[in-house]
């Protein structure tokens, strides 16, 4: 329940792999309102065949959104910061970070889940982690990482994913945040634990003295003693140590969403002129903190998170773990309140963007009205692609790799621009249909209705599209959904809001929503 109705100014850092960006949203009572006070870039750099994030320059800029704060006179009384997942950099013994961190996207991670499949098969480090087997995943990033002889692993002290390191550089103090972890293929989803077994493959273990840690806090075997640089670190027992400090709650190994990790350094405080503001742990991977953000009113619901990417799942109390959802690559992350993410990795509005651009570079550039109408006039044309056939990964000229798939499926060719946007259209709305008919049956309840949020909750045609392939109302909106789930968060921090129904409550208020209901007509 809401408490004061002071203003209270909570600060958003997103970060996602191309920009970021900070947010203020500001809470007043139940009216919650946002508003985007500075924009960055973030790009992969490769050296030597390797590619980085420049962490530096995101701290940068996350400097740059805290003076544009002073500068503007805002009164922040929280920060929080959400990325995508499955990246991390090493930290040194002394807190020092040990060079830049990886990106997912670099090669070296090529073949190696097949390489570690031979020592852990396929399907008992899905039964272990629930997540779906991508190469990026953290776990195979340690793996290439060892296997390379990266000097960073070797001479690491701690591990931190990317908003953990951000909040760190903010504040000196190291965690490491549920949803983020979730992510990473590592942790176990009903014990909540780090899984031992997946790291010693590795060799991250007590038989070279290795061990995963989180910033300070070790993690170990339980009734088994490890020595680290000449250190014996204790689970049985068991004592968990932080920068010196006792955990928290002794046993646990993760901070959860709307934890205080620290307040802004002495320096910083004084530099960006914000004053010694908190930092919190918010649901750190993007797509935990824009869950929050769906305006709900019960449990059966699914969500689809709609942008280049779409990411298509229900909340959960318990992990989704069965031969099924293995068979079909669906994937169990952490959500606030200890609940789980199951979801599907579904090719968005890539395929579009890609046809955009390439049609930019012949010189014709159409405004989003155009295209939906482009889209209405060839409603008669029949194909249907899979958006998520390997052919459409990365392909020279999407066109041409929408025209060889349909060709190869003796189905109609596109002839004209307007047939190839129809065609993705439909062809999203087909997959969200068939992906709900897969939840369906596996979910722990009746689906009722489908919330899109993100940036594809404003294509209010393919919206419809998709009411009519689901049968089911949709309820498009909030657009921005994960700098209003950040913000969200760090208001619950703030003891203004009590559990994620009242968020979302609030923002079902504060934000105009929209439903398409299924019409008779198939499009």
């Amino acid at each position: 329940m809401i408490n004061t109705m002071k203003k209270k100014n909570f600060l958003a850092i997103d970060i996602g792999a191309t920009s970021g960006r900070g947010v203020v949203g500001s809470l007043t009572g139940v009216k919650f309102e946002m508003h985007e006070i500075y924009r960055f870039p973030n790009a992969i750099l490769e050296v030597h065949g390797k590619y980085y994030w420049d962490v530096y320059q995101l701290y940068d800029a996350l400097k740059e959104c805290l003076k544009c704060c002073a500068r503007q006179g805002i009164a922040l009384d929280s920060i929080g910061i959400d990325t995508w997942g499955v990246d991390f950099g090493y930290i040194a013994k002394d807190g020092t970070l040990l060079g830049l961190p990886r990106a997912y996207r670099d090669p070296y991670t090529e073949g190696a889940p097949e390489e570690y499949f031979k020592h852990i098969p396929r399907e008992e480090v899905y039964r272990l982690t629930g997540i779906q087997i991508m190469n990026f995943n953290s776990l195979f990033q340690l793996y290439s990482a060892k296997k390379e002889g990266f000097a960073p692993l070797e001479a690491a002290e701690d591990i931190l994913f990317m908003p953990d390191l951000l909040s760190y550089l903010l504040t000196g103090k190291k965690v490491c945040e549920y949803t983020i972890a979730s992510t990473s293929q590592i942790l176990n989803p009903v014990t909540k634990r780090i899984e031992p077994s997946l790291l010693e493959v590795i060799g991250l273990s007590e038989k070279e003295g290795h061990f995963f840690k989180k910033g300070g806090k070790n993690f170990e075997k339980a009734g088994r003693d490890f020595e680290k640089a000449g250190r014996v670190l204790e689970k049985a027992g068991r004592v968990l140590e932080k920068a010196g400090r006792d955990f928290e709650e002794a046993g646990q190994f993760f901070v959860h969403p709307g934890t205080v990790v620290g307040t802004l350094t002495d320096a910083l405080a004084k530099e960006t002129g914000v004053g010694k503001v908190p930092v919190i742990a918010v649901a750190g991977h993007d797509t935990a903190s824009a869950i929050v953000a769906v305006p709900a009113v019960d449990p059966h619901f699914a969500y689809l998170s709609s942008g280049t990417w779409s990411l298509l799942g229900i909340e959960t109390e318990e992990p989704i773990i069965t031969p099924a959802s293995y068979a079909n690559n669906f994937t169990n992350e952490g959500g606030i309140e200890g609940t789980t993410r199951f979801l599907k990795n579904i090719t968005g509005m890539w395929l579009l963007e890609q046809c955009r651009k390439e049609w930019e570079r012949e010189g014709k550039t159409y405004t989003y009205p155009q295209i939906v109408a482009m889209a209405k006039e060839a409603a008669l044309f029949p194909s249907v692609i899979n958006p998520d056939d390997p052919s459409f990964a990365n392909p020279p000229s999407m066109p041409e790799a929408i025209a060889a798939y349909c060709k190869n499926t003796d189905q109609p060719v596109p002839q004209t621009d307007a047939e190839y946007i129809y065609c993705i259209f439909h062809s999203l709305a087909n997959r969200y249909k068939e992906m709900i008919g897969l939840l369906s049956e596996m979910a722990p309840f009746p689906i009722k209705k489908l919330h899109v949020i993100g940036g594809g909750s404003k294509n209010d045609l393919l919206n419809q599209f998709t009411a009519n392939a689901i049968g089911m109302p949709v309820i498009a909106g909030p657009s921005e959904a994960t700098a209003i789930g950040n913000c969200m968060i760090q208001a619950q921090a703030a003891g203004l809001v009590k559990d994620r129904w009242e968020m979302r409550r609030i923002i079902a208020e504060s934000f105009p929503l929209e439903t398409f209901l299924p019409e008779t007509i198939n499009n």
